[in-house]
């Protein structure tokens, strides 16, 4: 498991004493070249070759003068050969990818700055709090100016306000770059990259490590539930197919998110994915995740238009997907494994049971469950009369949970809180964080 989820150091770009190795797992493509400013996007300069696993490899060495032969900050593609026709994709491994002002899809970039410019983490990272009080952020909404904030300005600005309304934790939405916007971070479409709408990887570094010295936990708000389907900036028809990292047909396209769904069934799929979760614990010192989307994981219907009674049949039949399931235990037992102190809460709302027990003990191995009930209970609550509030059904909500889980209670709203196994009084006082979702 070790090797297996360190997949960053053998795919995408490796740089050593000697040069720089790039792999791509690509098995659809008939052929594959690297292209970038470094070669003048010439498609007949730099051809890779396949194995029999479909990884495609290429090995550039270093100039003649002891440089890399890839510039650091400069543009890359992969040109690939496929049954659809020749495109260029950005390399499924990338680090950092921008948008250049006037062009739509994004250019993935070699990031690889020298030692100097490199970020050197000063602080240690917490323990784990007893109990979880979250603010839940967006770094880009977080200020009352209409501007997409930055890295710098939330570790300046928001973290300092963070720690002095008690908060012991900060989760943070939309880290991994994606396209659209709008989506809050939710349709990615580079996994290892940081959003570069918000500033340099360098520049995340530095917040973590603020938040760190503050006494902050950050977790991560990751997404492994699906993908965006952009095919120019995203995995989607990476290699040409529909199938390379997603089911094909209809099982491999999310019908209400318009977006791709993982083949979890599939070992590079896998291997991408925990690596995925091992990348940003490891190089940007994240103290956990939340996973996004777990009820779409787990089910082949996503959990959409069916009602959870609590009957076993509704998750262990066939509409489980026994794969997703297995992956989510994989990446928990990783997680904890080798980070013990590390933090990861999964939003289902279906009541899976075991979701919030360890592996060791047959479960999926979810610290805590993301309880979405209250949010919805306190949504419809606020919506009617104050005479209509039924306290009996309202202690029914907050108390209703798997035995023996731990869960935490959930206010939506994009730069306010999150709170952690509080009780209904804490919500009530709580008054910020019902002013801001109204």
């Amino acid at each position: 498991m070790d090797v297996f989820s360190r997949g960053y150091e053998k795919f995408g770009f490796v740089r050593s004493a000697e040069g720089i190795t790039y792999r791509e797992w690509a098995p659809g493509a008939d052929s594959a070249a690297l292209v970038g400013d470094f070669n003048n996007w010439d498609p007949n300069a730099d051809h890779m070759s396949k194995n029999d696993l479909g990884i495609w490899e290429i090995f550039l060495p270093n100039n003649a003068d002891g440089s890399p032969p890839i510039p650091h900050g400069s543009r890359v593609k992969v040109r690939m050969g496929t049954p659809s026709g020749t495109k260029d994709s950005i390399p499924a491994w990338i680090k950092y990818s921008v948008q250049t002002p006037g062009d739509i899809p994004y250019n993935g970039i070699y990031y690889d700055p020298p030692e100097e410019e490199k970020y050197v983490f000063k602080h240690p990272q917490p323990k784990r709090p007893k109990s979880l009080r979250i603010y839940e952020t967006h770094v880009g909404m977080s200020s009352p100016e209409p501007k997409i904030n930055t890295y710098a300005n939330f570790r300046d600005e928001v973290l300092p306000r963070i720690k002095r309304l008690g908060y012991n934790a900060v989760q943070i939405m939309a880290i991994q770059e994606h396209s659209y916007y709008g989506s809050f971070g939710y349709h990615v479409t580079n996994f290892f990259a940081p959003s570069s709408r918000f500033g340099s990887p360098e520049d995340l570094k530095s917040l973590i490590d603020r938040a760190h010295e503050l006494g902050l936990v950050v977790l991560m708000d990751v997404v492994h539930s699906h993908a965006s389907n952009n095919t120019l900036d995203g995995l989607n028809g990476f290699d040409g197919t529909d199938t390379h990292y997603f089911h094909g047909g209809s099982r491999g396209h999310h019908w209400m998110w318009d977006s791709r769904v993982f083949n979890y069934g599939n070992k590079e799929v896998i291997r991408f994915l925990l690596s995925n979760a091992r990348w940003w614990l490891e190089e940007y010192k994240f103290d956990g995740f939340r996973f996004d989307g777990a009820t779409s994981m787990m089910y082949t219907h996503h959990g959409l238009q069916v009602t959870f009674t609590g009957s076993y049949h509704e998750y262990f039949g066939f509409a489980t997907d026994v794969d997703a399931v297995v992956y989510l235990m994989l990446v928990n037992d990783l997680i904890h494994g080798f980070y013990p102190e590390a933090v990861t809460i999964g939003e289902d709302v279906s009541g899976m049971p075991t979701f919030a027990l360890p592996v060791q003990v047959g479960g999926v191995g979810f610290d805590y469950r993301l309880h979405m009930a209250v949010a919805d209970k306190w949504i419809e609550l606020l919506k009617g009369n104050d005479e209509a509030w039924e306290m009996g059904n309202i202690v029914h909500t907050l108390t209703n949970r798997r035995w023996l889980e731990k869960c935490v209670t959930y206010a939506e709203s994009h730069d306010q809180a999150l709170v952690g196994d509080k009780t209904i009084a804490f919500w009530l006082m709580d008054k910020i964080c019902m002013i801001s979702w109204l």
